[in-house]
């Protein structure tokens, strides 16, 4: 296991979370905690609402042993804190009232994003390959676009992307990206074969189906989209309330529709970040 964020900035074996690494990096003036493991082509996880879980940490891992190097920044929450209704509730409210975060905007991405395009632009200079790989989940799902402005991150994941919070139609429909950054968007897809992966669960009322429509409609072919069905009496017996695909509601069996979407996530970096390896006979 690599034992430094960076060749120059080594960290220390992490309490928080068995198995990593921790250090502190500063970006647009702000100090955050990164959590990190692995080697090869670098992948960013943003973590889901409440914090860095050990379920996000168990992804982060898994990702690590395919063979990428692993770095998740704490932008809110504990470390290594179980899931719970009243830590969730907590960070949802303080998610919900600070700047950086944006959670209604509509038009407009989430001010923290600058310090992830940053991040991961520093992290494709010093772990190489032809990009960063970068995965957002529910508040923070939608930052995958909005990494898409750094020419590094090429392979965007938006994991049952939930924020701007569907207060009405066109909040529904939005991605919370500014015009501006939508173009950007939308001539990677094309221009690079960057477009988007998304997920989300069909019964997910924090992620609603206009949203990905959306998706579909400004990205044409260069959007793909994964629904998974948890309408009542679906196949695979999914809870109407299933909202985290890779984490909490991913049942790690082969032949499961949540496995399925792990694992096209894994092709996914596979496809763009080590695109070599593939070619291989």
């Amino acid at each position: 296991m690599n034992t430094t964020a960076h060749q120059d900035r080594p960290g220390i074996a992490s309490d928080d979370l068995p198995g990593f690494w921790r250090t502190h990096l500063t970006y647009d003036g702000a100090q955050r905690e990164i959590y990190y493991r692995g080697e090869g082509p670098a992948v960013l996880i943003v973590h889901e609402m409440p914090g860095l879980t050990p379920e996000v940490a168990a992804f982060g891992e898994r990702v690590a042993n395919a063979g990428y190097f692993v770095a998740m920044p704490s932008i809110f929450g504990t470390p290594g804190k179980a899931m719970g209704n009243a830590y969730l509730a907590g960070e949802l409210l303080k998610g919900c009232v600070r700047k950086e975060f944006a959670a209604f905007s509509r038009r407009r991405s989430s001010p923290v994003t600058r310090w992830l395009r940053a991040f991961a632009r520093d992290l494709h200079a010093h772990h190489g390959g032809p990009g960063v790989g970068f995965v957002g989940m529910c508040f923070t799902g939608n930052y995958g676009l909005a990494m898409m402005a750094e020419p590094a991150v090429l392979a965007p994941v938006l994991s049952q992307p939930s924020m701007p919070l569907a207060l009405t139609p066109s909040h529904a429909r939005s991605l919370q990206l500014s015009p501006e950054e939508l173009a950007i968007c939308q001539r990677r897809a094309k221009d690079e074969g960057c477009g988007p992966l998304a997920l989300r669960f069909t019964g997910d009322a924090l992620v609603p189906a206009a949203r990905f429509e959306t998706l579909r409609k400004v990205f044409g072919g260069h959007a793909e989209t994964i629904e998974i069905d948890s309408r009542r009496g679906n196949a695979h017996g999914i809870a109407r309330t299933a909202h985290s695909v890779l984490t909490l509601d991913l049942v790690d069996e082969q032949g499961h529709p949540t496995r399925a979407a792990l694992d096209r996530v894994l092709a996914l970096f596979a496809q763009r970040l080590k695109p070599e390896a593939i070619a291989e006979p």
